[in-house]
């Protein structure tokens, strides 16, 4: 057929039916989405205007911005008090048995007016239906089973149904409803219906009730109690899965600072192998080269010179055969491998290069500079190396201020900024003694943990606080870092220390920073 046909002929009528159907399917939803639109402008303007009630409504119900300034501290909002009060009220022992005789009580009292006496079949039947809810706590399954057959058995009698025994029954349902799994519910909802059906069928005392409404009303109570054992489920799920996550979390923090440790520990004992090495060296090379060199040794001088030199020689091996195994848990750094252990006497170029990345620094030493031992100028050094770094991450542009104090026993290190503060943290706290000043007497938190520059990683190679408590407490001194009473983040270090005397300077040590 050509196209002229089709236009002489017209339309196909056998497609103009359901063309028309879906037309006016559309033009139906459009009604109804335009009725819909219009009904939520109403709504949203209706909203708008009663936000700033709602709002400050709330805000004094729930407390808030709402309280006011003048609002005693510590006071419990309005509804959060009654709330938790009736939770306390439903949570303890006694809100089951006063509830079950109040409804007790209640059917009792409904009975009254139709001159019914509680020892009549009407009242025993409502009795029956109200009072076992008093242990329906401790023994719900029993306890459904008497107050359903009650009002089954009181229905199939032909008594008239009252207000109460309908709670109970549905209460029951819903109990039953948030205590059953998924599949013992359904069958309670079939049974429930079919129950139902059974009383419309034998007798005429649900005729006031119809028959839609009743099913409704106990498929909604079976389904508010599955609904709520869901919600309850789904939130016990969530806190332990939350619970394990936090045990997972402080497990890995727990290790990554034992890592942390492991690894700064192997940094210093690269550090001390250096600084060790060449004195055993020095030793085993003098021990041997003495038989050489003194005249007229006895026997018994040449054997405790070899014996010397043997001993440097052995403790040389185990030193680099532990050096080894550390090797095997933490890289070796270009630093230690490539160039001298620094010392005191290269703190002004520290400080210099704190000063061309934009920080603010000043050194003062206080006391009798003098020469240390290498452990100890080295230990220093690195504690203000780190100290220095923790300041440029997290107080950057800050001022600060280095101080070292050379007292007879030990070397002070203190670096302070005045930037942002963080929670104190003791690191290494001795025994009860004078405590290090800036040391928090409360410690930390487990909340506290891994925030703040208090765990912050240190400089390439370092590890913040935790490399500066290991070279403290590897010398048996005392560190603690933590915010400062005027402000800022405070670290002090006490190194014990042992002068070495021309032993330090016959290596090429230099005078430490302010020595003349």
């Amino acid at each position: 057929m050509t196209t002229d046909d089709k236009a002489r002929t017209g339309p196909d009528p056998a497609g103009f039916g359901p063309a028309v159907a879906h037309h006016a399917w559309r033009l139906s939803g459009r009604i109804v989405a335009g009725v819909g639109q219009l009904l939520l402008w109403i709504l949203t303007g209706i909203g708008t205007l009663l936000r700033p009630l709602a709002v400050r409504l709330g805000a004094r119900l729930n407390g808030g911005a709402g309280r006011g300034p003048g609002a005693p501290p510590g006071q419990t909002a309005p509804l959060p008090r009654w709330i938790n009060t009736w939770r306390e009220v439903v949570g303890s022992w006694y809100f089951a048995p006063l509830t079950g005789l109040a409804l007790t009580i209640a059917a009792l009292a409904e009975l009254a007016p139709r001159a019914d006496s509680p020892l009549s079949l009407a009242g025993g039947f409502a009795v029956a239906a109200t009072l076992p809810l008093v242990w329906r706590r401790e023994n719900l399954r029993a306890v459904a089973a008497v107050v359903l057959s009650a009002v089954a058995a009181s229905l199939l009698t032909g008594q008239v149904l009252l207000v109460t025994t309908s709670f109970a029954a549905l209460y029951t349902l819903y109990a039953l409803g948030r205590r059953l799994p998924r599949q013992s519910t359904g069958v309670l909802a079939v049974g429930s219906v079919a129950a139902l059906g059974v009383v419309y069928l034998a007798t005429g005392t649900l005729d006031d009730v119809p028959w839609p409404a009743a099913i409704v009303a106990v498929l909604a109570a079976i389904g508010l109690g599955d609904a709520r054992r869901v919600v309850e489920s789904a939130g016990r799920t969530e806190a332990e899965a939350a619970e394990r996550t936090n045990e997972t979390l402080t497990r890995l923090t727990a290790v990554q600072r034992e890592q942390a440790v492991m690894r700064e520990r192997a940094r210093i004992a690269r550090e001390l192998h250096d600084v060790v090495a060449h004195s055993v060296s020095m030793i085993a090379v003098q021990a041997e080269t003495a038989p050489y060199t003194m005249e007229n040794l006895s026997p018994e001088a040449r054997a405790g010179y070899t014996e010397i030199a043997k001993t440097a020689r052995e403790a040389l091996v185990e030193m680099r055969r532990l050096l080894s195994v550390l090797r095997a848990d933490a890289a070796p750094e270009p630093e230690a491998a490539n160039s001298p252990q620094p010392r005191l006497d290269r703190l002004p170029d520290l400080i210099e290069q704190h000063r061309g990345a934009g920080g603010h620094v000043d050194l003062a030493v206080h006391g009798d500079p003098r020469a240390l031992s290498t452990t100890v100028e080295l230990s220093a050094y690195r504690i203000v190396q780190e100290a220095l770094t923790n300041a440029r991450r997290h107080a950057p542009g800050a001022g600060v201020r280095v101080d070292l104090t050379f007292l007879p026993d030990r070397l002070a290190v203190r670096v302070r900024d005045d930037g942002a503060s963080a929670a104190t943290q003791v690191l290494n706290r001795p025994d009860p003694g004078p405590r290090t000043a800036g040391a928090d007497p409360a410690g930390p938190t487990a909340a506290d943990a891994g925030r703040t520059r208090l765990e912050a990683p240190g400089s390439a190679g370092g590890h913040g606080l935790v490399g500066m408590r290991e070279r403290a407490t590897m010398l048996g001194g005392r560190f603690s870092a933590g915010p400062a009473t005027q402000g800022g983040f405070l670290v002090e270090a006490e190194l014990p220390v042992t002068s070495e005397g021309n032993s330090i300077r016959g290596h090429g040590s230099q005078a430490p920073p302010g020595r003349p």
